[in-house]
C-alpha cells in the first residue's frame, strides 16, 4: 500500500474544516498504542493498536508499508504479516473535533536479527601459546542487529570473564562486529576452554530468555615456559633423577665425564649401583625450549650412602 502523506492529508482536513493544522505528540496526545513498545524478530509478523481517549474526526497509521485510516472510529490497526524493513517508523494520527485538532504518538518499534555466525580465534598467531605470554583472541559476529542491544560475553570455562557492551552504536539495520580479549595464560589453564556468546538484550517485550548465539569453543594448549626439574634420592642405590613436567612431553638425553655401563636413551632417571666418579648432566626438552642443568646434573664423588644435592 502506498505511504500517506501525512501533511497532504492534513491540508485536505484543513480545506474541509478550516482549521489551523497543529501537531501535538507526547502527554498532550489523546492517543494511546497498544502495546507502545514492540519488539519482532526479522520476518514475523506484527500487530499494534491505536485508540483515541476522545472522539475523532480521522484516525490513521502513516507507514512505508500497511499504512491505514478510519473516520470517527477510534481505533485502527496496524498489521505487518512478515516485517522486514529495516527503517519501518510507524505513526499514528488523529485528526479531532476539538483542540488541540492535530495529534501524532510514534510507536517504538524494534526489529531485531540474531546474527549469522559467532566465531572465535587466536590474533596472529597459530598453534600452542606459551605460559607468561600476552595473546589475543578475536571474537566475530556476523550480521547482527539492532547492535545497540548487543552483550558480547566472553567466558574461560564457565566463568565469565568480560562483557563487551554496543550501546554506542545506533544501527538498526544488520551489521558485523567484533571484541578483542587479552590473555596471558598459566600452564594451569591447559586445555581450558573459551568461548564469546552474542545476547540481545531486547528488554521486557522481547523474548525470554534473551536470544543467544555462543561459538564453538576455542581449546587453549598452553605449554610451560620453562621445564620443572625433580629430584629424588634414596638410600642405598644412587638415582639420578631427571624429571620434568612440561607440555608436550620432554625427551631425555644423559652426558658424563666418564663412560656409563648403563645403556640410556630417554630414560629420566638412571638408576645404579655401578656408576664411575664423575659428571652426569641431564637434558630435558621439547619443542619449545631444551634445558640443561637446573637440577640435573650431578657430581658422583661416593657410592656408599650418597646423598646428592639438586
Amino acid at each position: 500500500m502506498a505511504r500517506v502523506d501525512f501533511s497532504a492529508f492534513c491540508a485536505v482536513v484543513l480545506l474541509e474544516i478550516s482549521l489551523l493544522c497543529i501537531l501535538v505528540s507526547g502527554e498532550g496526545c489523546s492517543l494511546i498504542l497498544k502495546p507502545s513498545r514492540v519488539v519482532v524478530g526479522f520476518g514475523e509478523s506484527v500487530s499494534v493498536s491505536c485508540e483515541a481517549a476522545r472522539p475523532v474526526r480521522v484516525l490513521g497509521w502513516e507507514s512505508a508499508i500497511s499504512a491505514s485510516h478510519t473516520q470517527e472510529d477510534r481505533s485502527v490497526q496496524w498489521k505487518v504479516d512478515s516485517l522486514i524493513d529495516w527503517i519501518e517508523e510507524p505513526i499514528c494520527y488523529g485528526v479531532f473535533f476539538t483542540a488541540p485538532k492535530q495529534c501524532e504518538e510514534k510507536l517504538n518499534l524494534v526489529l531485531y536479527k540474531t546474527p549469522d555466525s559467532v566465531s572465535i580465534r587466536q590474533v596472529n598467531h597459530t598453534g600452542p601459546m606459551v605460559a607468561g605470554k600476552e595473546y589475543q583472541l578475536l571474537c566475530e559476529v556476523q550480521n547482527i542487529a539492532p547492535v545497540q542491544y548487543l552483550s558480547l560475553r566472553w567466558y574461560r570455562g564457565q566463568t565469565e570473564v568480560y562483557n563487551h557492551s554496543f550501546s554506542d552504536l545506533t544501527s538498526s539495520s544488520p551489521v558485523q562486529v567484533s571484541s578483542i580479549l587479552v590473555i596471558t595464560p598459566t600452564k594451569a589453564e591447559n586445555g581450558v576452554q573459551y568461548k564469546c556468546v552474542a545476547e540481545l538484550e531486547l528488554g521486557p517485550e522481547g523474548p525470554q530468555p534473551p536470544p543467544t548465539v555462543s561459538s564453538e569453543p576455542l581449546n587453549a594448549s598452553v605449554y610451560c615456559e620453562s621445564l620443572k626439574i625433580l629430584d629424588s634420592i634414596p638410600g642405598g642405590e644412587i638415582i639420578l633423577n631427571c624429571t620434568a613436567t612440561g607440555n608436550p612431553t620432554p625427551i631425555y638425553s644423559w652426558q658424563s665425564s666418564v663412560p656409563m655401563q648403563e645403556r640410556v636413551e630417554n630414560e629420566a632417571t638412571v638408576t645404579s649401583s655401578s656408576l664411575l666418579p664423575g659428571t652426569y648432566t641431564c637434558t630435558a626438552s621439547n619443542t619449545l625450549e631444551k634445558k640443561t642443568g637446573h637440577g640435573c646434573k650431578y657430581e658422583v664423588f661416593v657410592f656408599s650412602s650418597l646423598s646428592i644435592q639438586v
